[in-house]
């Protein structure tokens, strides 16, 4: 792995409010745990999201492994900071602590 990779996450997560590396796009999700963190987004109402399609380059898992210390996908950012996979972010939507972190990122009521 080349430091190119790490040098792209850490810009997509710092240029972007919201990012999530998913396998597939945010239309159409190629696994049942990325179509849930958009799904979380979506329910959110973040309009504005980067969704990066991890099958549309072969260093970004490992990448990505490396980068947030996480051996799973999908992952998700906010504001470069790892908020972690489909689990976690399922409990922090139902906790409502998803929302509290997004902020007015969040615009669904």
């Amino acid at each position: 792995m080349t430091t190119d990779i790490q040098q792209r996450i850490h810009a997509q997560v710092t240029e972007n409010a919201v990012v999530l590396y998913i396998k597939g796009s945010a239309k159409f999700p190629q696994c049942g745990y990325s179509a849930n963190v958009v799904r979380i987004l979506n329910l959110l109402g973040v309009k504005d999201f980067l969704a990066v399609n991890v099958f549309e380059d072969p260093e970004m898992v490992t990448g990505l492994v490396t980068y947030a210390n996480w051996p799973t996908l999908p992952q998700c950012y906010v504001r470069g900071e790892f908020v972690g996979g489909s689990d976690i972010m399922s409990e922090m939507y139902q906790s409502g602590e998803l929302k509290q972190l997004l902020g007015e990122l969040a615009t669904a009521q």
